[in-house]
């Protein structure tokens, strides 16, 4: 059931000014001397983190929320108020768009949820099917901002994001983000402490969530197999930029699956960026992963689909998902024939900085408040209202 409210931690009321905030930080390499070795980690992680899919099955109060009338039009009173003032969308902050004292107190447990429990939360009956377009972005990234801050997603600086199919095609995996196509997407984190997902439009058929949590599938593998689970917590996998490089940084990053620091397991990966690195090994430039490294890649995707919770995002629904110890994938779609609109969802990547309560991580940026992200050299932040 949802926390109680006296437990729960406020949202921070005092944002810090837009000119304040810095860039986001981008993918960078971690400080390889904070990085622990596997033998450092604990055998078995224990605590509100390890959920099991059984559970949450059982329990739907554990992991879904709604929206009450009150609350919706206290978010549409908020619109009012900000649309009046003339700002753009890149401008929405705690202060530009204030919200109620009741949707604060209701996104409060949902951030406490997110960053310290089991780290995901589907909230129902957002009415975006009679709001137009802006009104739903506007919202979106106020209540996002109130839960963290929005950084870029990549090279084009989009800080609110359109998960939509472009027609690229998901086998150039050096070149094409998955999101912009209606290809699978296996498990993985994104570059970011809480990813956010609002939906506009559904597909035809898929298009599907699964969540699971890193820490259950820690355990599991621990107890399975502990020589994969020793293989992911080392600091020597190769990630692909996929072109996404300011100047002077290298087209990829080195780094590990799974670290421990700060009394903390925290995981980050993507299968995509780890297997599109052909074209540097070919070169020279870096070795290939070895045969047990793919393996182990294998068995991580395996276990995260035994251990994962598989839910379904109607138009309307927000899912946000605690990036630091839960991995999320979604089943390949099919879309409508036109004029019935594709599978849209708005995506935002927040980071939760150390001073406002978020997991301290073995980063160079770990301190900033605009941390994670991707960001190539001074690229201006922007909010497009459709997918490009």
């Amino acid at each position: 059931m949802p926390v109680a409210v006296a437990s729960i931690p406020p949202l921070p009321a005092a944002p810090l000014k837009s000119f304040d905030k810095g860039i986001t930080q981008g993918m960078l390499e971690p400080l390889h001397e904070l990085v622990q070795p596997y033998s450092a980690f604990p055998k078995k992680i224990t605590g509100k983190t390890v959920w099991r899919r059984e559970d949450f099955l059982n329990d739907e109060t554990l992991w879904k929320r709604f929206w009450t009338p009150e609350n919706v039009a206290s978010l549409e009173a908020s619109y009012d108020a900000w649309a009046a003032k003339g700002l753009s969308l890149p401008e929405i902050d705690r202060e530009t768009f204030p919200l109620s004292e009741g949707v604060r107190t209701f996104l409060a447990e949902i951030r406490e949820t997110t960053v310290h429990g089991a780290g995901f939360i589907l909230i129902k009956g957002l009415p975006v099917q009679s709001w137009p377009v802006e009104k739903a972005c506007a919202v979106y990234l106020a209540i996002g901002a109130a839960i963290g801050v929005a950084v870029s997603q990549n090279h084009k600086g989009h800080i609110l994001g359109h998960v939509k199919d472009l027609g690229n095609d998901p086998t150039q995996i050096d070149k094409v983000r998955i999101y912009t196509t209606t290809a699978r997407q296996y498990f993985h984190t994104d570059n970011a402490d809480i990813v956010g997902l609002l939906c506009l439009q559904k597909a035809k058929e898929g298009g599907e969530s699964d969540v699971c949590s890193a820490h259950n599938l820690w355990n599991t593998l621990q107890a399975e197999r502990p020589d994969v689970a020793e293989l992911l917590a080392r600091p020597d996998w190769y990630f692909d930029r996929k072109g996404e490089v300011s100047a002077g940084q290298k087209e990829w990053v080195q780094k590990a699956i799974f670290y421990y620091h700060d009394g903390r397991v925290i995981s980050q990966y993507d299968p995509y960026y780890v297997k599109s690195i052909q074209r540097f090994i070919d070169a020279g430039l870096i070795p290939g992963h070895t045969d047990a490294q793919k393996e182990a890649i294998e068995v991580l995707e395996q276990t995260a689909q035994r251990l994962a919770l598989h839910m379904v995002l109607d138009v309307g629904d927000i899912q946000f998902v605690g990036e630091m110890h839960n991995f999320h994938a979604r089943t390949a779609y099919v879309d409508h024939v036109p004029p019935i609109p594709r599978r849209h969802l708005l995506r935002l990547w927040l980071s939760v900085p150390e001073v406002e309560g978020g997991w301290k991580r073995p980063y160079p940026d770990s301190g900033a408040y605009k941390r994670c992200g991707i960001q190539v050299n001074s690229q201006k932040e922007t909010c497009p209202i459709d997918a490009e």
